[in-house]
């Protein structure tokens, strides 16, 4: 099939259409790659919950194509098929075209946003996505009532009583996410964390905490600066970081994603003066976002540059921790666990071997494989709480094929996917353990931290000594 080739910026204009969907040149082409070869059907979630073609990645991009042209309008039913697709981007891995879907559904959805009358609750949702979410001091203050609650052991009782159940359903997922464990008030990372006395060559690590990781995942945060260091890093965490813009890019609005994708990059060129040998995030999602603002950045005269040398040093830390050699890991943990693997890992960075790698290296742990691994769990960013009944159904199949495993731990990269596994796990009354690869690297390395404090041991975040 032919294509229009790229060849100037007059390229990157609208391309005329007689519908007001109508998609940039670079969106278009990225249509007409697909050949409709169904290779992708077996890798899209949606489509295997629901069998239908316009709930597949070929299906969509027809419809997104046919509103480009002015084929059809944007009514309610077309939308509905566009707004499941979890932008997982399982079929890029799939695609022998090399169809590059999320740039296409993501343009798409941007132009939607632009056109659509929202109702008054999916506004809502909108403002504590984009106001709250995205803002950590705003988000620890949201949570404060419930981890308060959890402390002096109400909250246990009132899901018990079912109070929560009189919420609205999007409400009520975002309730049965919340971690039953959790500080009143997420305490930010040091800026600077200096490398463990070590012969290793001195590498330079800027760790990127996120909005949600630094609030959610603070502690699988902390674990992994504290290995960083331990692995012979000097770690930075920049003050001016802000939100990676994931959030904002996936719910339709470009231009602020892009600032925030500049405002990142200029925190990460004053810190350390830009020397960082890797810029490095525990959490999937985020780590997908940083390694996008060269496409995000590339009509931009005064980021595209910078921008492309800062995608070259951005890992995820399953990637940072292979690269330096992990410390000794000497604390056996006798289990049997599986990997899921997180979306925006493993079809989005192509990150799949580090993270068994590493996994590889604990001590007593027994790794079993995972039927389906690669199937999206439903979080997809801020989609459980959108789509909240694909989102069960989807956690509900990832459950199913986790507990065919028998293992008692499942280990995963991105915050998004262990709290759904887990909430979805607690609902069911199962007991099982959602951990990140850096927690089980953490407890080989260092024991757990309360037999640390039994033992008198200090923090390993404070231990190490500034080498050379």
């Amino acid at each position: 099939m032919s294509t229009v080739p790229i060849t100037s910026a007059a390229d990157l204009e609208r391309r005329p259409t007689t519908s007001s969907m109508g998609l940039s040149r670079h969106a278009y082409n990225v249509g007409l790659t697909c050949v409709h070869c169904g290779l992708c059907l077996p890798s899209c979630p949606t489509y295997l919950q629901t069998s239908h073609e316009a709930d597949s990645p070929r299906g969509r991009i027809q419809l997104m194509l046919g509103l480009a042209d002015g084929k059809f309008e944007p009514t309610a039913s077309v939308r509905e098929h566009l707004d499941l697709c979890l932008d997982c981007r399982g079929c890029e891995t799939a695609c022998p075209s090399g169809v590059v879907y999320h740039e296409l559904i993501e343009e798409t959805r941007a132009n939607l946003a632009a056109t659509q009358s929202a109702s008054v609750q999916s506004r809502f949702m909108r403002w504590l996505f984009f106001n709250v979410f995205t803002k950590p001091t705003r988000l620890k203050l949201a949570l404060l009532p419930a981890r308060i609650l959890q402390k002096i052991g109400v909250y246990r009782l009132l899901r018990k009583a079912g109070v929560f159940r009189l919420l609205p359903l999007q409400l009520q997922k975002m309730e049965q996410m919340l971690p039953p464990e959790g500080s009143l008030w997420p305490a930010a990372l040091p800026a600077m964390t200096p490398r463990a006395k070590t012969d290793k060559p001195q590498r330079r690590a800027e760790f990127f905490a996120g909005c949600i990781g630094s609030v959610m995942y603070e502690e699988v945060n902390r674990q992994a600066v504290e290995l960083l260091a331990a692995s012979g890093a000097d770690v930075t965490v920049s003050k001016s970081q802000v939100c990676c813009g994931a959030i904002h890019l996936h719910g339709g609005d470009r231009e602020a994603a892009r600032k925030l994708a500049r405002q990142n990059i200029d925190a990460m060129e004053r810190s350390e003066n830009g020397s960082q040998d890797f810029v490095v995030s525990a959490v999937a999602g985020c780590g997908a976002m940083l390694r996008e603002y060269d496409s995000l950045l590339a009509d931009d005269p005064a980021y595209a540059d910078r921008a492309k040398k800062f995608v070259e040093r951005v890992r995820d830390v399953s990637e940072a921790l292979v690269e330096l050699g992990p410390p000794t890991l000497k604390r056996s943990i006798d289990q049997t666990a599986t990997y899921h693997d997180a979306c925006h890992l493993a079809h989005a960075q192509k990150v799949t071997a580090a993270p068994r790698k590493l996994l590889a290296m604990v001590p007593g742990l027994k790794m079993t494989p995972l039927h389906e691994n690669e199937i999206c769990c439903g979080a997809a960013g801020t989609y459980n709480l959108t789509q909240p009944q694909m989102s069960a159904s989807l956690a509900e199949r990832k459950l199913n094929n986790i507990a065919a495993t028998g293992a008692k731990i499942c280990v995963t990269g991105n915050v998004g996917c262990a709290m759904q596994i887990r909430s979805a796990a607690e609902a069911r009354g199962s007991e099982l353990r959602v951990a990140h690869p850096v927690e089980l690297l953490h407890e080989a390395a260092f024991g757990e931290p309360d037999a640390r404090a039994a033992r008198q041991e200090p923090s390993p975040l404070y231990s190490g000594e500034r080498a050379g």
